[in-house]
């Protein structure tokens, strides 16, 4: 079995099929589920020195457990971070992951254009114990110059941006925050993955994943990941989760996890060439009125999106013509489309995030975010391609 350090050096997908594999006294190919709640102790003293953090160990499964670290470390090698921290939703890690930077008085500058929870969270959650957070359009990094304060100690990206697709050049970005001491950047890089984009190597000092999404890939777990240095991940989950959130990931699910970032490599590749085919068509329907899809020349940030992603991923926004209603006679035409909120399956998800994701906002908060009423959010699956068009193009059809 290679160790950790040795597979450093391999290849993206040999990473994720091996990294986190520990050895168990049966031998056993497949990773075994630590299905437990505590951990027994061999004496009193071992108990006292692991409480003390003395001794490496486990105690308890909210703080830790055999099966989580696998996938833990798995995650934290693709990234190219020191260390993970699994959690149990990518809400619970996002805010575990913040809880642990600011605190009343502080201040938050984050892109104007976030998933509805995240928003929420930020702008209604935040405020209640006095944290500050400016959105701002991060397209422009000098909107981010523009916003920060003496106070300010994190600046929140997500890229691309759920659900419009807005880049954000997170080199740009990181210089800036950094410029200022004592503000660190954070990215949510669950659209991209780190197959696609690792933001680490771009500046970000830590990452955020809903796991639920291209990780598990398989749409039957709920998760999230923490990734940065070891300082700040033992602080997420001592202080984070223990004491703040609970918000600690079970061992099933980190064992479905493990089993389904194997395949990540083999699975982005097919869904990002389905969503390049899938947009070429989308591009040219007379009921779309404009379509941002990375991969396309016409997208705005196309060289930006070059630049950080190695592939152009398998999100696509588009607007009909004809507004809210347009949007809701799509939704309720599609057949193998799924109507359903969540992305990164293996199905093809459609949503009216209008109406669903993003109603959380009110309609000048999603005025201001660009989140039109005919806007539809596509998480384009691993069917055959030919299929996921024929069914949007009976759909669209219906709009002419």
């Amino acid at each position: 079995m290679m160790k950790n350090e040795e597979l450093k050096k391999s290849g993206f997908a040999t990473r994720a099929i091996h990294a986190g594999s520990v050895e168990n006294e049966f031998g056993t190919l497949a990773a075994p589920i630590y299905q437990t709640s505590t951990f027994v102790f061999e004496n009193a003293a071992q108990g006292g020195r692991r409480f003390a953090l003395e001794e490496e160990g486990y105690i308890y499964t909210r703080l830790g457990n055999p099966t989580c670290t696998m996938v833990e470390e798995k995650l934290a090698m693709l990234e190219g971070g020191e260390a993970a921290c699994s959690m149990s939703s990518g809400i619970g890690a996002i805010s575990s992951a913040i809880w642990v930077l600011v605190k009343a008085g502080d201040h938050i500058v984050a892109g104007k254009t976030l998933y509805g929870c995240t928003f929420s969270f930020l702008e209604h959650g935040l405020s209640r114990y006095g944290v500050e957070v400016t959105f701002v359009d991060m397209r422009d990094p000098e909107n981010v110059r523009k916003a920060m304060r003496p106070n300010t100690k994190l600046v929140y990206i997500e890229t691309p941006a759920n659900p419009n697709m807005y880049i954000t050049d997170i080199d740009a970005v990181a210089k800036i925050a950094h410029s200022q001491e004592g503000v660190q950047v954070m990215v949510d890089n669950t659209y991209a993955t780190p197959y696609l984009t690792r933001p680490l190597e771009h500046g970000a000092d830590m990452v955020v994943h809903s796991a639920t999404k291209y990780l598990n890939g398989h749409g039957d777990v709920i998760a999230g990941f923490a990734v940065g240095k070891k300082e700040y991940i033992d602080q997420v989950r001592l202080l984070g989760v223990k004491d703040l959130t609970g918000a600690s990931m079970s061992p099933f699910d980190a064992w479905l996890i493990n089993r389904g970032m194997k395949t990540l490599e083999v699975r982005m590749d097919r869904h990002c060439s389905n969503a390049q085919k899938v947009a070429e068509f989308l591009e040219q329907h007379p009921a779309v009125q404009n379509i941002a899809y990375p991969g396309l020349k016409s997208f705005p940030q196309y060289d930006l999106a070059k630049r950080l992603m190695d592939q152009p991923g398998a999100m696509i926004a588009f607007e009909v013509k004809g507004g809210r209603e347009a949007g809701i006679t799509l939704m309720d035409s599609v057949q193998l489309c799924s109507l359903a909120v969540s992305l990164g399956d293996t199905e093809t998800l459609i949503q009216h995030p209008a109406s669903m994701t993003h109603s959380p906002y009110t309609p000048e908060e999603r005025a201001a975010s660009d989140i039109s009423e005919g806007l539809v959010r596509l998480s384009v699956g691993l069917e055959n391609p030919e299929d996921i068009i024929a069914d949007l193009k009976q759909g669209l059809d219906k709009l002419i």
